[in-house]
């Protein structure tokens, strides 16, 4: 077996969980993947099995399409819906005209902070082993792109946004830049990957749909 599998990755697992599942399911030890979703996060995740995945580097390297829900009014210490909460403001009410130049200050390349709880290895640590122990995790500053930030839909305290950016985005950390940008702060409460490179979410199927005759060509 060799080649490509698109997973629609369910909330509530790893992407390393993933990739045992089909390890079991397909009876074969050479499964990787082709970029990380967090647990809670769902959506496109590309597994490579047998010798697929020595071209894992291609798909790491590959622009993302996300789909994220923006909550406004709320900061937490981990920047998604999972942490804790450290501060809580009024939103008011916002036009889409005001969103839409808030986002556009985003756009192109900009600098991004690494949050401090991420998979980024500080010390030969992972960096959020590091936090949640209270321990504090120097600051990394890295640069990223956006091609776009399209809003989808406002429902306030909600905003339904799209984002086309380059590898190693954090939407988190963009979620919480444009709420401080808003003036109220804000969270991700919600992330669906749509797309990885050439490779869309439409294509995908479930862990438990997955077969050997899913695999795709990796060309």
């Amino acid at each position: 077996m060799d080649g490509l599998l698109l997973i629609d990755k369910p909330a509530g697992i790893t992407s390393h969980d993933a990739v045992d599942f089909i390890r079991r399911r397909f009876q074969i030890r050479r499964v990787g993947h082709g970029g990380t979703l967090d647990p809670a996060a769902t959506g496109l995740l590309i597994l490579l099995v047998g010798p697929a995945t020595r071209r894992a580097a291609t798909l790491l390297g590959a622009d993302k399409t996300y789909q994220a829900t923006l909550r406004l009014g709320v900061t937490t210490d981990t920047q998604d819906g999972q942490g804790k909460v450290l501060e809580t403001r009024p939103v008011g009410s916002f036009s889409l005209t005001q969103i839409q130049q808030a986002c556009s200050r985003f756009l192109g390349e900009i600098q991004q902070k690494v949050p401090a709880y991420s998979a980024v290895r500080v010390g030969g640590k992972r960096s959020y082993l590091l936090a949640r122990a209270g321990i504090a995790v120097p600051e990394r500053i890295r640069t990223v792109r956006i091609d776009e930030l399209k809003v989808l839909a406002l429902n306030l305290p909600d905003l339904h946004l799209e984002i086309r950016c380059s590898k190693g985005t954090y939407i988190r950390m963009l979620c919480e830049d444009l709420g401080a940008a808003l003036g109220c702060g804000g969270h991700l409460a919600h992330l669906r990957r749509t797309r990885v490179g050439p490779f869309t979410l439409d294509q995908a199927v479930t862990l438990e749909q997955a077969g050997p005759e899913h695999l795709l060509p990796l060309s």
